[in-house]
């Protein structure tokens, strides 16, 4: 494979809004040890790419090229590796760098791809297989026969949880804002879809649990939907923050959480070490990847643009248009 010194790849010129993204040109990156080269077919876009795009630091050492997942080939390896060949069909997590023509990632990070995932939808699942597998079975301890509240739930992480968790034979109550998208989840099969612009998800749990309320509940809202999120759910209940749209700053009523034995927790991907990725890789390689082979799980794709239009990409996610992932074209 003939690779090129040179590259396309999408920058924040300043912060600001989609207007200020870039497509520049860069040099293709080396792998170092433990490190391959992807020849990028599809970029995922996530909403940590708009706060960068916003003028969040980055961790040290992180590229300013956006991109979080990738899907791609495996164009050239760094030394030390030795479980991958070139040529070799891969999806993986990054620090950064995914919206460009090349990027480096680690080894360890990279998932196979399933025969019956077409590369160019595998960019969607690194980011959400990551960020559900952690937050919904080990942090939320989802188990068989359970019924877990998804807030956002037609987003690509959203899609992604829904499938997972049913998968599990646990039930879903998922909610999402307007017609189209609750009648999204619908299809998803999920066992009661909530449109949160015409319903009260609490007076609806209640009333459809028989009071009895949710096990889990994954929650990116964050403010006074927490309160909420607590007063349905069962003794014993877990809440797992995955963001706070509605801000991070909560009152919270620790006599309920006491009286119920609830747990609250949450998480954040990107400044996880290297190691516990590692780790979180090898367990979705397990439990996650024969769910997609076998056809239960698959990300849900709502729009494909080309990378020289990530700009329209993050305009459609700041709009809460998308039901799924967007995902940016990069080769064919």
């Amino acid at each position: 494979m003939m690779i090129p010194e040179m590259m396309n790849a999408i920058i924040a010129r300043q912060p600001g809004g989609p207007e200020v993204l870039a497509q520049v040109e860069r040099n293709v990156p080396q792998p170092g040890p433990g490190e391959v080269l992807i020849r990028i077919a599809s970029a995922g876009v996530n909403r940590p790419d708009i706060l960068q795009r916003n003028g969040m630091p980055l961790p040290p050492g992180v590229t300013d090229v956006l991109g979080l997942e990738v899907s791609g080939t495996v164009a050239a390896l760094g030394a030390g590796v030795d479980a991958l060949m070139p040529g070799a069909p891969v999806m993986a997590l990054l620090n950064g760098g995914g919206y460009a023509g090349y990027c480096v990632a680690r080894a360890e990070l990279c998932l196979s791809v399933p025969e019956n995932l077409p590369l160019a939808q595998a960019a969607g699942v690194p980011e959400a297989a990551f960020t559900v597998w952690h937050n919904l079975f080990e942090l939320g301890r989802l188990q068989p026969g359970e019924t877990v509240l998804i807030h956002g739930a037609a987003s690509g992480v959203g899609t992604f949880a829904i499938q997972c968790a049913q998968a599990c034979g646990a039930r879903v109550v998922a909610t999402a804002g307007g017609a189209e998208k609750v009648a999204a989840l619908r299809q998803l099969g999920v066992w009661r879809a909530i449109d949160r612009h015409s319903e009260d998800f609490v007076a609806v749990i209640l009333e459809e649990t028989q009071g009895g309320g949710v096990d889990v509940v994954l929650d990116n809202v964050g403010g006074e939907y927490v309160a909420r999120n607590l007063s349905v759910l069962a003794s014993g209940g877990r809440h797992v923050s995955l963001s706070f749209m509605q801000g991070a700053k909560i009152e919270l009523d620790l006599q309920q959480v006491m009286r119920k034995g609830l747990i609250l927790t949450s998480s954040t991907l990107r400044p996880k070490s290297a190691a516990e990725k590692a780790r979180l890789a090898q367990c979705i390689s397990k439990h996650l990847l024969p769910l997609i082979a076998a056809g239960k799980i698959a990300p849900v794709v709502y729009h494909t643009v080309p990378l020289a239009q990530a700009a329209d990409a993050h305009r459609i996610l700041e709009a809460n248009a998308n039901i799924g992932k967007v995902l940016l074209e990069v080769a064919s």
